[in-house]
């Protein structure tokens, strides 16, 4: 059965986003953070997304341009199952993508009941602040970045309990970045 994993990147002082919604302060492009996010891509997987994310995702991978830049991430963002949820959608035209308008977390407990490799959740802070509350998610691998953005919105927005964590592994890279590994240490039986 397949894990949850969150994938996210975190400034200093523990924003996903800066206040106007920006991410791209987490994209760095030295060979060493490169190699590992190519390498991370190689994997397989299932995508899992809010609509924001989505639609963001969606407007850059399957272009020229992500082609250009960076190949292999390109090809296997297009190419995974991802999964969407939104009640505003109609549609998602994303190669393989499958749009859930229904209860997140009852879904999300249908799609980790499948067979099938590990679902990750890129950005999305809302849906891993509702999946972290229900006890869903089984690994969150933090970049956190040598950065303060000041201001902005927390991975964890709308938690409303304490959500134990240990420390599995960790990596740094030269150019300050550091993933965290983390576990959750107490589930809900989801």
């Amino acid at each position: 059965m397949p894990k949850l994993v969150v994938y996210n990147s975190m400034s200093l002082d523990g924003y996903f986003t800066d206040a106007k919604g920006d991410m791209s302060w987490a994209h760095k492009q030295d060979p060493e953070w490169q190699a590992f996010v190519a390498e991370n891509a190689r994997g397989g997987g299932q995508l899992l997304f809010g609509r924001i994310t989505y639609d963001l995702m969606a407007s850059f991978w399957p272009t020229p341009l992500a082609m250009q830049s960076n190949p292999t991430i390109a090809e296997r963002m297009n190419n995974l199952r991802k999964y969407v949820f939104s009640t505003t959608m109609d549609q998602a035209s994303w190669r393989n993508t499958t749009l859930f308008k229904g209860d997140l977390a009852t879904e999300v407990r249908k799609l980790k009941q499948k067979p099938g490799p590990d679902i990750v959740i890129m950005g999305s802070g809302s849906l891993v602040a509702q999946l972290a509350e229900a006890g869903l998610i089984d690994e969150y691998q933090i970049v956190l970045n040598p950065l303060v953005v000041g201001s902005g919105r927390t991975l964890f927005e709308g938690v409303k309990r304490k959500l134990p964590m240990k420390l599995a592994k960790s990596r740094a890279f030269g150019n300050g970045n550091v993933v965290l590994f983390y576990e959750p240490v107490d589930q809900l039986l989801g």
